[in-house]
């Protein structure tokens, strides 16, 4: 087997069974944000890196109108417990860290908070023991959004309207805000040839753009895809190796900023409008 294959093979293997961070978010100030699954980075827009959040092992960023950043911290006990430990916390835009939760067993919490909002502040999540998506209120009132028979509910992310797309295997769905759900694109990601596990991180971190076309990540081939409005995938950019694409979003001006790991290494990459 050629070197450069066996390599892809090798990063398929484990993406099938752990995932970096998927988010990259940007203020009002063009700050952009990434985690390393290690503490939380801030670049400024004249390319300064600072440590903003240290020692914090987030999958996850979200940024609310306000500059307020938010996410976890999860971590493993040992195998003595073979227990996890999770809370959320919160960067106020001045600076300031705090929990927002106590520190609790994580997976099993219904009430745990979502990153995946829209712009009325409304939380989405999947509750995969009952096929449903699920939305809270910023009053805290949860109710079903939508029902269906789901393979695997992965990532996911809403646009400001309150639009969800989501994960489902290698497929992407969409629901409205009024709850129709339908099938947005199927094939996303493509299949392994040879079954190496679980295909549950082969898309990772979801994004939209203002003219209602959504980007996903394929970490297993690599390449950012545009899915349109009709469905139609176009590969937009690619990450190369040792690089692997986990995430992206677009600034103001169409800047498109992606998020890579390689290894135990994070880092942002801009590609320009």
């Amino acid at each position: 087997m050629h070197m450069r294959t066996a390599l892809m093979v090798l990063l398929i293997a484990a993406t099938a069974h752990a995932h970096p961070s998927v988010s990259v978010v940007i203020d009002s100030r063009g700050n952009v944000y990434y985690s390393d699954l290690a503490q939380v980075w801030r670049v400024a827009p004249g390319g300064a890196k600072t440590v903003v959040v240290p020692n914090v092992h987030t999958h996850e960023l979200y940024l609310d109108a306000q500059d307020n950043l938010y996410g976890e911290h999860l971590w493993y006990e040992g195998d003595a417990t073979k227990k996890w430990g999770h809370y959320f916390w919160r960067r106020t835009a001045a600076g300031s860290i705090e929990r927002i939760m106590p520190a609790h067993e994580p997976f099993k919490n219904e009430d745990d908070v979502s990153f995946v909002r829209d712009r009325a502040g409304n939380q989405y999540w999947a509750d995969r023991k009952s096929n449903a998506i699920m939305k809270r209120t910023p009053a805290g009132q949860k109710s079903v959004l939508a029902r269906g028979k789901f393979n695997d509910v992965r990532f996911m992310t809403a646009t400001p309207e309150g639009v969800i797309y989501f994960v489902d295997t290698l497929d992407l769905l969409r629901v409205t805000p009024d709850g129709r759900m339908s099938v947005f694109a199927r094939g996303v990601s493509t299949k392994n040839l040879i079954e190496l596990g679980p295909a549950h991180h082969q898309i990772q971190g979801l994004w939209t753009d203002r003219a209602g076309n959504v980007y996903a990540a394929d970490n297993k081939n690599n390449v950012v895809k545009r899915i349109a409005r009709d469905g139609t995938i176009t590969i937009i950019a690619r990450s190369a190796l040792p690089w692997s694409v986990n995430g992206g979003t677009f600034a103001p001006n169409g800047d498109l900023w992606l998020l890579e790991s390689a290894m135990y290494e994070a880092r942002v990459r801009r590609i320009a409008r």
